[in-house]
């Protein structure tokens, strides 16, 4: 009998891809095939008030309104990217942009949503008719005004105080500016840009729930999803309903966490300035997963094979005298400034002089006295929230970032805390406040504080993570502990990102004014004195005059926090406490 031989395993040619491939390849498909499907809703038919959506409560509809108010925000969070690298780098690059641009910046993070959208909505309506995608680039918009400025002040403050051997490296190596953005800046910049986004994307469920239901020009819009669902449960009274939002809410943060941040976390540890904490990094199984497959390899070979097939275009320059260079760039350097001062300067006057025109046709002066009265107030709740920010959650922040041990438990609590929608909780807060007659002045500035408090622990904890660990070594050798760490080490090397903290809770402090100082259950209703309450009676009224005088006068207050404070705090992160 002739025994026939088979090939050994190590002879059978592998296979291409593997178990993690294929996993891969599923989620890709299912997530392919679930913003497909959810998408397709973003174009439905929209005549209002005849043809427009309907919020059911039953539990089976809960799930499509949950995946429509997620795509909503991954869409929004991918502008905000985009948005964060252009405009962080022009203003840190550019000394007469960033005269502007900060304080602009400052200033958009400080209007409150419902500011914009009584003319976003309206205008963006009217550029589609028809379809409801209008209302929902309405709401896009909101929800990446939510987002986006905290990362863009994270990513700017880390070009400005990038450290000087790193920019000196770069210098050296005359890498190219494209080069020096990929390999030095945006390095430098990940870790506090990754928690920074994490913060934004939670503060951005703040916005959903604004912008899925709201009033605007005495008409009443909605878009499907979970926001919606719990404004609806809050007219009806149905703590059933309310209850099972919040449910679905802490399994959807959770899952966003254990898929996307988590990988996102663990992989951003790379950008470390040091790597004598590599053993205790953090981890995550999506990530590993990603690691143990082969098709990102694939692709990348497939992509590299591509571009080297294609064929490379070189543009040659005519070469100008060094000599006459230099004569052409010293005169006109002073004309363009002065041109530059002029152009903002008419801008401003002209802005100042249109809303100033449209104010005093329909507002009485003593109105405006009384509103820059409530303007005070909503500003000491700010000061409240900052102090009560900074005292409780900083040195949280600061134990957080120096035990990766802690961090891997701590960081799904502190994202469930940080993403979960403050004014979901409103309404329960409204019922406490009733049954025990606390009035809306006072309960305002703890419905302040649920929802702008994040900004400062999440910029704690990226700051205590950037600290290189040989600074903490020596202070351990030196047996630093209390008071003395935290004076030589600890405050010095987390100032700059407590600043971006602080002045990003500010400006989410005075944007959630519009829904803390006015709350809901049914029926009931509680006000606070206080510009957001203002603003917001004057949206829901399409009171134009009063909506423009109390967006302006709440930009006054933080132009004027930025200058006096906040500026000479960034100079001083900038000048002394920088790493590097």
């Amino acid at each position: 009998m002739i025994r026939r031989a088979f090939p050994s395993k190590y002879a059978l040619p592998k296979s291409p891809i593997g178990p993690a491939d294929m996993v891969i390849l599923l989620g890709v498909f299912l997530l392919f095939y679930v913003v497909a499907r959810v998408g397709s809703g973003f174009f439905v038919a929209f005549r209002p008030p005849v043809l427009q959506p309907k919020i059911s409560l039953d539990p089976a509809n809960l799930p499509y309104y949950v995946a429509r108010s997620t795509l909503r925000m991954f869409i929004a969070l991918i502008a905000s990217v985009l948005f964060t690298f252009a405009y962080g780098y022009i203003a840190a690059k550019s000394q007469r942009a960033e005269k502007v641009m900060i304080p602009l910046l400052d200033i958009l993070q400080s209007v409150p949503v419902l500011g914009f959208l009584s003319v976003t909505v309206t205008a963006f309506i009217a550029l589609f008719p028809g379809s409801l995608f209008g209302l929902e680039m309405a709401s896009l918009f909101a929800i990446f005004t939510g987002q986006v400025w905290n990362m863009t002040f994270s990513f700017y403050h880390s070009l400005i105080t990038l450290p000087k051997e790193l920019d000196e490296a770069a210098t050296v190596f005359q890498f190219s500016k494209w080069r020096r953005f990929v390999s030095v800046e945006v390095p430098v910049a990940m870790i506090g840009l990754v928690w920074n986004g994490m913060m934004s994307f939670g503060g951005g469920w703040f916005f959903v729930a604004v912008t899925e239901a709201i009033t605007v020009n005495k008409k009443s819009y909605t878009l499907p999803g979970i926001g919606s669902y719990v404004a609806k449960a809050v007219e009806e009274k149905n703590l059933g309903a309310l209850g099972l939002a919040i449910l679905s809410m802490v399994v959807l943060i959770i899952s966003i966490d254990q898929l996307f941040w988590r990988p996102v976390v663990a992989w951003a540890e790379k950008f470390r300035m040091d790597k004598s904490a590599a053993g205790t990094q953090a981890t995550s199984w999506v990530l590993d997963l990603l690691r143990s497959s082969k098709l990102p390899r694939i692709l990348g070979h497939q992509w590299r094979s591509f571009r080297r097939r294609l064929p490379k275009f070189k543009l040659k320059m005519p070469k100008t005298p060094s000599i006459n260079l230099r004569w052409k760039r010293r005169k006109p350097r002073v004309n363009q400034d002065l041109v530059f001062g002029i152009v903002i300067g008419t801008i401003v006057v002209g802005a100042i002089t249109t809303g100033w025109h449209i104010v005093d046709q329909e507002v009485p002066l003593r109105e405006v006295g009384s509103v820059f009265l409530l303007g005070l107030l909503t500003f000491l709740r700010v000061i409240c929230l900052l102090l009560f920010a900074s005292v409780v959650w900083t040195p949280i922040g600061v134990a957080i970032g120096f035990n990766p041990k802690l961090s891997r438990i701590a960081q799904p609590i502190v994202l469930i805390l940080a993403s979960f929608p403050a004014n979901f909780l409103f309404p329960a807060a409204t019922i406490i406040f009733l049954k025990m007659h606390l009035g809306l002045n006072l309960g305002s500035i703890i419905l302040m504080i649920l929802g702008a408090q994040w900004y400062v622990l999440f910029n704690s904890i990226a700051g205590a993570m950037a600290v290189p660990n040989d600074l903490r070594e020596m202070a351990a050798n030196m047996r630093l502990s209390g008071w003395p760490l935290w004076r030589k080490l600890i405050l010095p090397a987390i100032f700059p990102a407590w600043v971006t903290g602080a002045i990003t809770a500010s400006g989410g402090a005075w944007n959630a004014s519009i829904v803390s100082e006015v709350v809901t259950w049914g029926d009931k209703t509680l006000t606070a004195d206080g510009i957001g309450a203002y603003i917001q009676k004057a949206t829901t009224t399409g009171d134009a005059p009063r909506i423009v005088l109390g967006v302006s006068l709440m930009c006054v207050f933080v132009v004027l926090s930025n200058r006096l404070f906040w500026r000479r705090l960034y100079a001083l992160a900038e000048t002394r406490y920088r790493l590097g």
